[in-house]
């Protein structure tokens, strides 16, 4: 297994992210960005890297709050405002992510798909809405709102979205809004999971510490959503094994 970090610069900022894929394979195969939650990335957004370099990816987990860690939690709450309400810059830090994985000769361009948790999952759907050249795009517990929602013919991936029904950040009212964002686009493929009496961040077995009303780590719903991610990338990005 190769993990290594790759600096890369965006509007003067540098952003350090994790690079991981198998070695002992050989040729171009599927690949997978990595979008982490809110307060930055950690070793949950890592190793959901080299999880999937172990199934056949080449996966690159991008930095959107720079430096390649999590800075103070207060600094990255306050970036992380910034960015909620700022949609084009969301996606501008997601496509400089989305252009390192692209980068990678291993990489077959024809196949890629990009996933993320909390906020990440909605940088992911960004990068959908603005008509990234992906062929998947799947959201852990996102945000599913967006300043500027996807248009006419704009989303060409298939998209999967992974819901707690008890998250306080997508409650019923967003997830039925971001359905008919979905219908009014026309949207080819997209679906939703909604997992009940889960909360935010249901992949992150860290999340508990933080005592945050609603946020809450669950082993079932963690594993199902992922497997649902699997299925799709069947579908989308095989064989990539």
């Amino acid at each position: 297994m190769r993990i290594e970090d790759v600096p890369y610069e965006v509007d003067g900022t540098q952003y350090v992210g994790r690079l991981a894929l198998d070695e002992y394979r050989s040729g171009p195969r599927p690949a997978v960005l990595v979008c982490h939650e809110g307060p930055g990335l950690d070793e949950h957004a890592k190793g959901r890297a080299v999880r999937l370099a172990g199934l056949g990816f080449v996966a690159f987990a991008l930095d959107y709050q720079g430096g390649g860690e999590p800075p103070p939690l207060e600094d990255g709450m306050a970036r992380l405002g910034e960015l909620m309400g700022d949609a084009d810059t969301t996606r501008r830090l997601g496509r400089a992510g989305l252009d390192v994985l692209l980068a990678q000769p291993e990489v077959d361009r024809s196949r890629v798909a990009a996933i993320g948790y909390c906020f990440g999952g909605s940088m992911s759907l960004e990068l959908a809405r603005d008509g990234a050249d992906l062929r998947a795009v799947v959201g852990f517990h996102a945000g599913l709102g967006s300043a500027r929602p996807a248009t006419a013919g704009a989303v060409t991936a298939s998209v999967l979205v992974c819901s707690g029904a008890a998250d306080p950040i997508a409650p019923a009212e967003a997830r039925d809004a971001f359905q008919r964002e979905m219908a009014d686009a026309g949207v080819a493929d997209w679906r939703m999971e909604v997992y009940g009496g889960v909360g935010h961040s249901f992949t992150n077995p860290r999340v508990d510490e933080l005592g945050m009303p609603g946020f809450a780590f669950d082993a079932t719903a963690d594993r199902r959503s992922w497997r649902s991610m699997l299925d799709l990338f069947g579908e989308t990005l095989a064989p990539f094994d």
